[in-house]
């Protein structure tokens, strides 16, 4: 299994507790991620995060309809938790979210560990396709971010 990572850091100018607040509330992922996702969080509300929720959403990847269930792996407020894939189009997806004060505001870092099925033939399609569109996605959200929080949209 051939295993990608990508990583992304963004400050906010916002305290920690302020930022991490608005990403433990599992429904504003709505507001930070790309419309052409269709990404639609099935699970009912309030999601109450700690380690062992499951949540539920629904995207369209390039027009197709998926489901994809995440846990709560790790719940460390305000600084750091990891969502898994427990079902969804990835063969591995952990994506671990650091939050660190910094310059009086909020350093977010993201670390996604990802997988495709398929052998050589994902990896193929994570070449052609996959790694832009994370790259998309997350472009997208470095900007709806700096939007929401007068926050930069560097990323590495």
């Amino acid at each position: 299994m051939k295993e990608h990572i990508l990583e992304r850091e963004q400050w906010v100018p916002r305290p920690i507790d302020e930022v991490f607040a608005f990403f433990a509330d599992a429904h504003n992922l709505e507001s930070i991620t790309p419309p052409w996702l269709g990404f639609r969080i099935l699970s009912s509300a309030p999601i109450v995060m700690q380690p062992g929720t499951e949540i539920r959403y629904q995207i369209r990847l390039r027009g197709l309809p998926l489901r994809w269930m995440t846990r709560i792996e790790t719940w460390e407020p305000p600084r750091v938790f990891t969502d898994v894939q427990l079902r969804g189009p990835y063969k591995l997806w952990h994506h671990t979210h650091r939050f660190e004060p910094m310059n009086g505001g909020t350093q977010v870092r993201d670390t996604v560990r990802y997988s495709l099925p398929f052998g050589p033939l994902g990896r193929l399609v994570h070449a052609w396709v996959v790694r832009s569109d994370l790259e998309a996605i997350f472009d997208y959200r470095a900007a709806r971010m700096a939007e929401l929080f007068g926050a930069n949209s560097a990323h590495e």
